[in-house]
C-alpha cells in the first residue's frame, strides 16, 4: 500500500502540472490586425463566441496563394457583442494563446480578450 502512494502521488502531481500547462497557462500574448469576417455564438453544450479575421497579405502554400486567416474565440460577452456590432471593420485585437482549447472557453487556442482599436471601413 505504501508503494502505491509513492507512485500514485507523484504521478497525479505530474499529470496535474501537464494539464495546467496545456490548458490554463498562457503560452503567448499578442495582437493581430485585419478585417473581421464573422463572429458567431455557437455550441451544443457550451455556447462560445467564435470568429474569423482576414489579415492583409497572402502566403504561398503548395504552389497556390492563400489569404491569411486568424480563427479565434472570445470569452468576454461584451467584447463579442462589440465585434458583432461592427463586423466587416478593421480591428486590432489583443489575444492570449494557450497550448490547448477547452470546450467552455472556445474552439481555438487563441482567445481574444480585448479590442485595441477599430477602424470603420464603411464610411
Amino acid at each position: 500500500m505504501r508503494l502505491l502512494w509513492k507512485i500514485l502521488i507523484p504521478l497525479l502531481l505530474i499529470l496535474g502540472i501537464v494539464f495546467y500547462l496545456r490548458y490554463f497557462w498562457v503560452f503567448a500574448t499578442g495582437a493581430k490586425s485585419g478585417e473581421l469576417n464573422y463572429i458567431t455564438h455557437k455550441g451544443y453544450l457550451f455556447k462560445t463566441y467564435e470568429g474569423k479575421m482576414i489579415q492583409t497579405g497572402v502566403r504561398a502554400q503548395g504552389g497556390s496563394l492563400q489569404g491569411l486567416e486568424f480563427l479565434f474565440s472570445v470569452e468576454d460577452e461584451a467584447v463579442a457583442q462589440q465585434l458583432m456590432e461592427h463586423s466587416g471593420n478593421q480591428f486590432n485585437l489583443h489575444y492570449k494563446e494557450y497550448k490547448g482549447a477547452l470546450p467552455w472557453r472556445g474552439n481555438t487556442r487563441y482567445v481574444v480578450d480585448s479590442i485595441i482599436s477599430m477602424e470603420d471601413v464603411h464610411r
